[in-house]
């Protein structure tokens, strides 16, 4: 079955589909083709999660060596921006605590296969485009914003992609074609169909139904009603007449995917912050500051803000920069007053989960800031210091599902801003503050009040009550289902 000429019953014409196939021949021109090569994988502990999570890391070796049992489960991602290895760990975590042994499958991380060397290429250009568009607004409104809300929801861009990930395939040879295989991101979603896989759950991220994201074969989840309905009806998918719907056992609503160890504290974590509100104590600003630095100006002015605030003890600030060193002097540059209420905790994980859990119930002041060469601690460090905080400063992109209150800075990319409509919606989240100096008065606000916090925990407590939190359960539910 050629998946890039019909997609769910509605035809692609010719010329979009020749479009497909010249797109595949540049990449087999400008990195040739795999296709006979065999690749084995072998198994080892995946850094920073795989004491936490009990994930094993998959990697190309010379020889196979990796043993799959009835308790194995495939998680297959990308690693493009910090979102879908966050939609990972917390896919691994749901997993390990309904007892399965998650296996960490990134097709970035295959450097010397095709595979790899395209989709590294792709990341870059995404983030290349990611920063102009923060640079330059013009590039933004132009090219940026339409690219990704509207040019990636085409069908024929699906079409494109599916005849690329037929390029994907060969690392796949090793895995057991019935063995439960979540991807958090389309691409290895598609290249496992491509491959035979039969258990296979494409967990959808953001909350802007595009066909970027479809993987016919595949069993698709979508983290809100509104999503799950504007796939289910692939909306606007094509410009020029009302498509096929995907059916009913194509795609289910699953809720928002968390990890097992947030989901199962949210009681106690909101707790503990209505209790800092009622003792008047420090509020906890956390910063997740993306690796393009694509915000710079945004934090630069909120912690100008907020530093006299945390100078009197009244706020205190996590800054996690990933692994992303450079975004980290650049704040110290134009922000040198800081400096001597910053303390740096960098490079060393243990240190870091050691002061997010004496964080949970003991006293904390000043700047602190976390930075990571591994991408695994860099990328976890914000799930530990969510527990202990207050609010956390994100953009509107995978991090505005999670139960946590949350303050949304400017988007980058038209389709992160229905993940703020979702957030304000539910209530455990503000709109998106779409200017400096709108962010900057929401937080004056928030800081100068208790109101905001405490209705804030109080939604996140009602949402988990109705199983909005538990989207990652689901998807491992349904990935081994009638296996």
């Amino acid at each position: 079955m050629d998946r890039s000429k019909i997609i769910f019953g509605n035809e692609i014409s010719t010329r979009a589909y020749n479009k497909a196939v010249k797109s595949k021949n540049r990449f087999i021109k400008k990195y040739g083709s795999d296709a006979d090569r065999v690749y084995h994988l072998a198994s080892s502990p995946a850094p920073a999660i795989g004491d936490i999570l009990g994930v094993n890391e998959l990697k190309i070796s010379k020889d196979k060596d990796v043993e799959f049992n009835e308790r194995s489960l495939v998680v297959g991602n990308i690693r493009m921006g910090f979102g879908h290895y966050r939609i990972s760990m917390a896919i691994a975590s749901a997993a390990q605590a309904m007892g399965y042994e998650p296996l960490w499958f990134d097709l970035h991380s295959f450097d010397d296969t095709t595979c790899g060397k395209i989709i590294a290429e792709q990341n870059k250009l995404y983030s290349m485009g990611s920063r102009l568009s923060q640079q330059f607004s013009l590039f933004n409104k132009l090219f940026w914003e339409p690219l990704n809300s509207e040019g990636f929801r085409q069908l024929t861009y699906n079409s494109s992609d599916q005849k690329t990930a037929e390029l994907m395939t060969p690392v796949f040879r090793d895995l057991p074609r019935d063995i439960p295989f979540v991807a958090t991101h389309v691409w290895p979603s598609q290249a496992a169909i491509h491959a035979g896989l039969t258990h296979v759950v494409n967990a959808i991220p953001d909350n802007w139904p595009m066909a970027l994201h479809l993987s016919e074969g595949a069993i698709h989840t979508a983290q809100t009603p509104s999503a799950y309905l504007g796939y289910r009806a692939l909306r606007g998918m094509d410009k020029h007449r009302i498509l096929c719907p995907m059916s009913e056992n194509d795609i289910y609503y699953t809720g928002h995917y968390i990890d097992h160890e947030l989901v199962c504290n949210i009681e106690d974590d909101c707790e503990r912050r209505l209790e800092r509100l009622r003792s008047g104590k420090a509020k906890r600003w956390l910063m997740s500051v993306g690796g393009a630095g694509a915000q710079k100006e945004i934090f630069v002015a909120m912690i100008r803000r907020l530093l006299p605030q945390i100078k009197k003890g009244k706020a205190a600030l996590f800054i996690n920069v990933g692994d992303h060193i450079k975004v980290w002097q650049q704040l110290k540059e134009l922000l040198p007053h800081m400096m001597p209420y910053t303390t740096e905790h960098f490079d060393d994980f243990e240190a870091t989960k050691t002061f997010a859990e004496n964080a949970l119930d003991g006293e904390v002041s000043g700047i602190h800031a976390f930075f990571h060469t591994d991408i695994f601690a860099a990328v976890y460090s914000t799930n530990l210091l969510m527990r202990c905080s207050d609010v956390l400063i994100t953009k509107p992109s995978e991090l505005a599902f999670y139960p946590v209150p949350k303050l949304m800075i400017k988007r980058v990319g038209g389709h992160e801003a229905w993940g703020a409509i979702r957030a304000a919606e539910l209530g455990d989240g503000t709109y998106e503050c779409s200017t400096v100096a709108e962010c900057c008065a929401m937080m004056r606000m928030i800081q100068h009040s208790d109101d905001i916090i405490a209705k804030m925990c109080e939604n996140i407590m009602t949402a988990k009550e109705a199983g909005v939190y538990d989207g990652a359960y689901k998807v491992i539910e349904l990935a081994v289902r009638d296996r």
